[in-house]
């Protein structure tokens, strides 16, 4: 999922408040927990348990979108295959009404027919790299260039490069320091951190930390090289760059992140006539406002220089090599495909039709979309197979829901949780003054789409008539780790349903409850329209360290029996929700922040 995604995985959770029980919420809903709720029929978790544990499909369907499918980003032809794939899937396990359900319009997509990258002279250095999505092709032959090193820290800093870099491969920025690691690249949680989500008030919300991980904006400098991000990027484009070579910003070990190409407005011509020596200027507008990126997917996006990351390791190399004096020569083969023939992008769902409350609703989803570098396994084909996988389940053992099950696979997410966005706004409803075009593809950095919600009332809603009639949507998008828990959304009516639910799990170590809210996915688009939606906690694996938007990010990466165990209790739950009297309940109109703490739980308790 993003570039400043917040999403929930493993975190230091030392400085929390602890509360022993959650905070009251003063006029929330409640709904008596019944005795099946609370012992569900042994028999019943036991066929469940069975049939994904011990007949799984899960890991036949992340091999297919991950190995024979591949990468999947937004508007391309392998999302599409993808989608149509899984919408026959779920069909021939006996869901109805599967269908692709349009939304956008999104803009074009993009995908990569040809890639390579290597240094072929003084020496030959095959590069690991790859290419941001959108960014343009270079041609039909390779691009043979010099390599030259630009670091821009200061705005005094472009007249050193002025006129000197048309048609060179530009090194983009510093190197960037690698230490040697001596802790595992993989944790899951600890029941220290177990005990701290647990223990929440709620007043924080949780947001990914690794203690591996170095952060990339630490230091004022690299603090100040951001800000110049918008004026470098259009001096690139003004003084005829070829290609721009930029290090992952994380990983190492030959690890790399990536996701999407920059893009800028170009200045004006008159700004540009402007220009004097003494005069740069910085990264705002005219009017002093900051100068807004665009989405590269727009059909109206401006040209850009092509821009491809390199691995941190043998960017670093050649950065030396330039101080040293070698005078570098690379060849790069980039061509790339955009598709615009249709801008509509389009969710797949399906249902397990309901009985006597078939017009009420439970759901599961998952975003189906990923990334261009890897695979997309854990980043997120796992959710997407663990939530078929847990439909699968229902229908394999002939349960009967009360209520209607839909599972709903998303596009868009990585762009802003457009899909899931869409929908909801679609038939359920929108936050009044939301903007009209409620899943387009707004810009990333006009509104943080992926943090968890502020504290405080929710906004008020216009509702549409479907929005009586969902009960809860449950979504897994947080790597391939096991379940461990399950976020509240600060939602503490649901908090003594769900210990119950989760009670038959604590052998496989599920059992964490925590009135924490947490962003970063596509359970966000519901709770900002007040309808119950969850994401649950999740041992993090390698996700912030190896896979999370990287080329690593591949099926050899997930563990088999972690997303059997994530189906098993997903499949629990929907079913547990479907069969309530009662629909799961909601947030008051207004949750105040929490005062005071009360005794903390114990470990023996959580």
């Amino acid at each position: 999922m993003n570039l400043a995604r917040l999403v929930p995985v493993l975190a230091l959770l030392s400085t929390l408040p602890c509360s022993g029980q959650n905070p009251e919420v003063p006029n929330a809903p409640t709904t008596p927990v019944t005795a099946s709720e609370i012992a569900p029929p042994k028999d019943l978790l036991a066929r469940i348990r069975a049939e994904g544990m011990e007949r799984s499909q899960v890991m036949g369907t992340l091999s297919y979108l991950t190995d024979v499918v591949g990468p999947r980003l937004t508007g391309s032809p392998g999302l599409r295959r993808a989608s149509e794939w899984s919408r026959d899937q779920l069909t021939r396990w006996g869901l109805e009404n599967a269908q692709l359900e349009p939304w956008g319009p999104f803009g074009r997509g993009w995908s990569l027919r040809r890639f390579s990258a290597q240094v072929i002279a003084p020496q030959s250095i095959p590069l690991i790299a790859f290419p941001k999505a959108w960014s343009p092709s270079l041609g039909t032959k390779p691009l043979q260039a010099e390599i030259v090193h630009v670091d821009i820290k200061k705005s005094e800093d472009f007249e050193k490069f002025r006129g000197k870099l048309k048609g060179k491969i530009v090194l983009d920025g510093p190197v960037r320091e690698i230490k040697v690691k001596f802790e595992s690249p993989a944790v899951r949680h600890t029941d220290a951190t177990l005990l701290a989500l647990a223990n929440s008030d709620g007043s924080s919300a949780t947001t990914r930390v690794s203690t591996t991980t170095p952060n990339p904006l630490a230091t004022p400098e690299q603090r100040a090289a951001l800000a110049l991000l918008p004026r470098r990027s259009q001096f690139y484009s003004e003084e005829g760059v070829a290609v721009l070579l930029q290090p992952s910003r994380i990983g190492d070990s030959g690890t790399l992140f990536t996701s999407a190409a920059t893009v800028y407005p170009p200045r004006s011509k008159t700004a540009t006539s402007k220009m004097t020596k003494t005069a740069e200027p910085n990264a705002k507008t005219k009017a002093g406002a900051p100068i807004r990126s665009i989405s590269p997917w727009k059909t109206d996006a401006p040209p850009i220089v092509p821009q491809v990351i390199v691995a941190a390791e043998h960017y670093n190399r050649l950065v030396r090599m330039t101080e040293q004096g070698e005078k570098l020569r690379a060849a790069i083969e980039l061509q790339i495909d955009y598709h615009a023939q249709d801008l509509m992008a389009a969710n797949v769902v399906a249902e397990i039709r309901g009985s006597d409350l078939a017009n009420e609703v439970v759901m599961l989803g998952a975003h189906l979309d990923s990334w261009q570098s890897g695979t997309g396994a854990t980043d997120n084909a796992a959710g997407s197979a663990i939530v078929m996988e847990a439909v699968r389940i229902l229908k394999a053992i002939e349960l009967e829901p009360r209520r209607t099950i839909r599972v709903a696979l998303w596009t868009g997410e990585e762009q802003g949780l457009l899909g899931s966005k869409a929908y909801v706004a679609e038939h359920f409803g929108v936050a009044k003054n939301a903007p009209a075009t409620a899943g387009a593809a707004v810009p990333r950095n006009e509104t943080d789409t992926f943090a968890p919600p502020p504290l405080g009332p929710l906004p008020e809603i216009e509702k549409k008539p479907a929005h009586e009639h969902l009960s809860v949507y449950f979504n897994l998008d947080n790597g391939g780790g096991k379940i461990r828990g399950i976020y509240l959304q600060r939602n503490d009516a649901v908090a003594q349903l769900f210990r119950q639910w989760l009670k038959p799990f604590k052998d496989l170590g599920a059992e964490t409850v925590s009135l924490r809210s947490t962003g970063g996915t596509d359970h966000l688009s519901f709770d900002a329209v007040g309808l119950p939606g969850f994401q649950f906690i999740q041992d993090d694996i390698e996700y912030t360290t190896r896979t999370h938007h990287a080329n690593m990010d591949v099926y050899d990466r997930v563990i088999p029996d972690d997303l059997k165990q994530a189906a098993v209790i997903m499949a629990t739950f929907v079913y547990q929700a479907a069969m309530r009297d009662e629909k799961i309940p909601r947030k008051p109109i207004a949750i105040p922040t929490p005062t005071a703490a009360t005794a903390p739980v114990s470990a023996a308790t959580q």
